[in-house]
This record gives C-alpha cells, sequence and structure tokens, in this order.
C-alpha cells in the first residue's frame, strides 16, 4: 500500500491525541462482556467456574489492551478506523455471548467452544491487519511488526486449537483440564508479546489517550459493579424492599465510591504526569508494566468484587439476619474481600513501580482485610458487608490525610494543564469560528 493511499485510508495519532466518543462507544461492548462474565460465574459460584472466569477476563483484557494500544497509533474516528472498530466490537460481542461455552459444550447449536475461540481469533486478525497497515513496505518496521503480531496470533490459534482437539485425542474426563492447560500456554504467548515491546520500535503517540484510555476501563468495570448491585437489589423474587437491602445498597455504592476515589482522586493524575515526563526507551517499560500488566489486577479486583457483591445480596434479601456461613456459597466472602484486596495490592504495586515507594497505607490495609475474612464468616450477612465498608472509607480518610501536600500538588498541576488546554482550545475556536 502505497504511502499516499495509507494517509487517506488512516490517520494517525499525535502527542495531544486524546480519546474519541467512537472509543467510549466500543467500550461499551466490554460492559456486557464483564457483566456476562460476574453475572455466569454467579449462577454456579464454585472454584473451577471462577478459575474458568479468571481465564476468560485475561483474555478480554488483551482483547482490550491490543485495541487501545491501535487507537494510540491510528485515530479511531477517521478513515477506515471506524470500519475496524465496529468489526471487532461485532467480533468481541460474541465472543462475551459465548463465554459460557468457552471451556465446555451446550447441547444444541453450535460447538461452543469452537465459536468463542473463532470470535477471538477474528479480534486479532482485524487488529493485526491494521497494524501492520501502519508499517510500510520497508524491511525494518515490517520484521519489528512480525516480532510484535506473531506470538500473539500465535496464541488465539493455540485458543482454536484447544477448542477443537482436546475432545478428539483425550478422554472426556480429562478434556477441560487439556483445554486450560492449553490456554494458559496460549495466555504466556500472548501476555510475553510485551516482554518484546521494546525491541519492536514500538512507542506511544500520545501518554494522555494511553493514560485516559486505561483509566476509562477501569470506570467502565466500576460502572458493571454498579449494574451488579442494581441486579442483586432489584431481583427481589416478590419480596418487598426493607431497610436491609436499602442498607446494603447503601454500603455497596459506598465501597465502590471509595474504590473509584483511591485511583481517580490523585493516583491516575499522578501517574499519567510521570509518564509525560519520562524519556527514551524507559517510557515503553513503564507504560506496560504500569497500563497493560498492572491494571488487570485492577480490573479483575473490581469484577471480582462485583461478583461477590452480588452474591451477598442475595444472602441480604433472602434472610437478612442470618449467618453469612449458613446461607451463602464459601466462596462468595473470599470473592468479595479479595477483590478489594485484590484491587489495594494493584495500586500498591502500581506505585511501587512508578514512583519506587511502598504505600504502607494500602499495603496495611490489604493486610488487615485478609485478617477480617476468618472473622466475617462468623457475622450476619449485613454485618459483613458494613465491616467491609467501613474498613475501605477508613483506608480513603486515611490515605487523604498522609498523601494531604502530594495530592495538592498534583491536582494543582493537573487543573493548570486542564486551564492551559482549556485557554488554547478557546483561542483557537476564536480565530476558526
Amino acid at each position: 500500500m502505497g504511502t499516499s493511499v495509507r494517509n487517506r485510508l488512516v490517520s494517525w495519532g499525535g502527542p495531544g491525541t486524546r480519546v474519541t466518543r467512537l472509543e467510549l462507544f466500543y467500550d461499551l461492548v466490554f460492559v456486557f462482556a464483564f457483566l456476562n462474565v460476574t453475572t455466569l460465574t454467579a449462577a454456579d459460584l464454585n472454584a473451577r467456574h471462577l478459575v474458568e472466569a479468571m481465564f476468560v477476563l485475561a483474555l478480554l483484557w488483551w482483547c482490550w489492551t491490543g485495541f487501545a494500544a491501535v487507537g494510540n497509533i491510528l485515530r479511531a474516528d477517521q478513515g477506515v478506523m471506524p470500519l475496524v472498530g465496529f468489526s471487532i466490537m461485532a467480533a468481541i460481542f460474541v465472543l462475551a455471548l459465548t463465554t459460557a461455552v468457552a471451556f465446555r459444550d451446550e447441547p444444541g447449536g453450535l460447538y461452543g467452544p469452537w465459536v468463542f475461540s473463532l470470535a477471538y481469533l477474528a479480534t486479532w486478525v482485524v487488529k493485526v491487519v491494521a497494524l501492520w497497515s501502519t508499517a510500510g513496505w520497508s524491511r525494518a518496521p515490517r520484521a519489528r511488526s512480525l516480532l510484535l503480531t506473531a506470538p500473539t496470533m500465535g496464541g488465539a490459534l493455540v485458543i482454536v486449537i484447544a477448542a477443537t482437539v482436546p475432545q478428539r485425542v483425550v478422554p472426556d474426563a480429562a478434556v477441560e483440564n487439556v483445554r486450560i492447560g492449553l490456554w494458559t500456554v496460549a495466555l504466556a504467548m500472548e501476555y510475553g508479546v510485551g516482554l518484546l515491546l521494546p525491541r519492536t520500535g514500538w512507542r506511544l503517540r500520545s501518554v494522555g489517550h494511553w493514560a485516559e484510555r486505561h483509566a476509562l476501563i477501569v470506570l467502565v468495570a466500576l460502572g458493571e459493579s454498579v449494574i451488579a448491585l442494581g441486579i442483586g437489589t432489584t431481583s427481589r423474587a416478590g419480596r418487598p424492599i426493607g431497610i436491609p437491602v436499602i442498607a446494603a445498597a447503601v454500603f455497596g455504592i459506598a465501597i465502590i465510591a471509595a474504590l473509584w476515589w483511591l485511583y481517580f482522586d490523585v493516583l491516575a493524575f499522578a501517574v499519567e504526569q510521570v509518564l509525560h515526563g519520562v524519556r527514551g526507551r524507559a517510557r515503553i517499560p513503564m507504560a506496560r508494566d504500569v497500563y497493560t500488566y498492572l491494571h488487570l489486577p485492577l480490573i479483575v479486583g473490581i469484577i471480582l468484587f462485583a461478583l461477590g457483591l452480588k452474591e451477598l445480596l442475595a444472602g441480604v434479601i433472602k434472610d437478612p439476619s442470618s449467618a453469612a456461613r449458613d446461607e451463602l456459597n464459601g466462596l462468595v466472602l473470599l470473592v468479595l474481600y479479595g477483590g478489594v484486596i485484590l484491587y489495594l495490592l494493584a495500586l500498591v504495586a502500581i506505585q511501587l513501580r512508578v514512583f519506587r515507594r511502598l504505600d504502607r497505607v494500602l499495603t496495611t490495609a490489604a493486610v488487615l482485610l485478609v485478617l477480617l475474612i476468618p472473622a466475617a464468616y462468623r457475622l450476619p450477612v449485613l454485618t459483613t458487608l458494613g465491616l467491609l465498608t467501613a474498613a475501605v472509607v477508613v483506608v480513603v480518610l486515611v490515605q487523604l490525610r498522609a498523601t494531604a501536600q502530594v495530592r495538592r500538588r498534583v491536582r494543582e498541576t493537573a487543573m493548570d494543564e486542564q486551564t492551559a488546554l482549556e485557554a488554547e482550545a478557546n483561542s483557537w475556536r476564536r480565530h476558526h469560528f
């Protein structure tokens, strides 16, 4: 493809590129995907299904992060990119529809694992074609693109093999275990691609776009937890709304708000500001580690919390005065508390990577929540949720006090930047409109 033709079909992103409205529209399909994972896992919550859900989330995250990378290179709302985005959106929607049959088929219709794997392969075929279209005809860019895309396509093909081969070559009782083993290989191949990024010549065209894109997917996950809370509190099976249901809803919103605050109030701004100041070869490893790798446990933590919240609310509605361990699946409280603990530890890891500093408040909070889990199993359902709410609210208050000076400086810098950008935009508009 000639340079002039390619430039007509695509529009390159620049240092000041921000997230487009079309990219936000694309992310709607991930709202459904995340919700479907929690809904299907909650329908039969056990250790095996929970592990399978984590595998599916890891695959969905890799789909999304590749999509975000393409959007950082090429403007998502220009040229042929809307068509590329809609194609990926359709494939991911099919992927989300078939998450329940990703590991085992259900009677009737097409073979579920096969449909899921082909939908996943389709997302990467489209993304790889889009990435290769940016490389031009010279040998070096093509070689770098091959180094970047070959392992990912290989991983997608392993997922296809996992869907089609085991039932033909191993006993029925071992099919699902072999399939999980092949998924492990595929995910190792795909996530290992990130380690090759510094050698591929990959660079961020816009740090602001990369940071904003990941912040918005965190919002998508938090939105999914709000939806899970809403579904849980409205699925009353004819039972009236009482004070326990209202209290559970308020507790749930308070926890979600606290999780939002811990990420968005200061940390999201601070990480982006540091990344803007990183130059040369150090930028790509930091962007990869913080956003591609360490944002995954953030998302998983939120989804686990949403799953536990949905199940716990069902227990509150059924009998708010009963003991949690008698009315709930034994995994529910572990998932509920474990999701928040994983989220806190991910925030700690992000700060360690960016600032080389251990956040003692969040680390201590995570340890205390681990110690609270045995006690939570002996408390009534609503008290268990209230205890978690009190814990995360205290964490926010202590964090506010501990980081007051840093918070003021980071937020003032962010406000100064926003004010400058608004002034520049207003100046441009006065001259052109």
